[in-house]
């Protein structure tokens, strides 16, 4: 089974950036789309990027299109999310994922249930 662990995650002021990073344990890593999902408090868990598994591909919520960059490096096991011109509404906890490969690209890769391993998730705050 695949761990996930996300870092990178802290305070930051309203207009600031963060990278966020997620390492995975295990050698196919680069065999699986990733994605960064986000939760505030009292919130449902939503879908912010994607990648494919080569990185020729990337999808992204209308929240964080222009701002984030949902990148990989598949020597290091390692996919990231730049986040740029952070808002308050950016805060949450966020989370980075392993697409379940027998989704094709056909479905949508904000589905939630189209994910099937986690990581513990890293904690962003943006204050105003």
């Amino acid at each position: 089974q695949v761990q996930l662990v996300e870092s990178g995650g802290e305070l930051v002021q309203a207009g600031g950036s963060l990278r966020l990073s997620c390492a995975a344990s295990g050698r196919i890593f680069s065999s699986y789309a990733m994605g960064w999902f986000r939760q505030a408090p009292g919130e449902e868990r939503e879908f912010v990027a994607a990648i494919s598994w080569n990185g020729a591909n990337t999808y992204y919520a209308d929240s964080a299109k222009g701002r984030f960059s949902i990148s990989r490096d598949n020597a290091k096991n390692t996919v990231y999310l730049q986040m740029n011109s952070l808002k308050p509404e950016d805060t949450a906890v966020y989370y980075c994922a392993r697409r379940n490969p027998l989704y094709s690209t056909g479905t949508s890769y904000s589905r939630r249930d189209s994910y099937d391993s986690w990581g513990q998730g890293t904690q962003v705050t943006v204050s105003s």
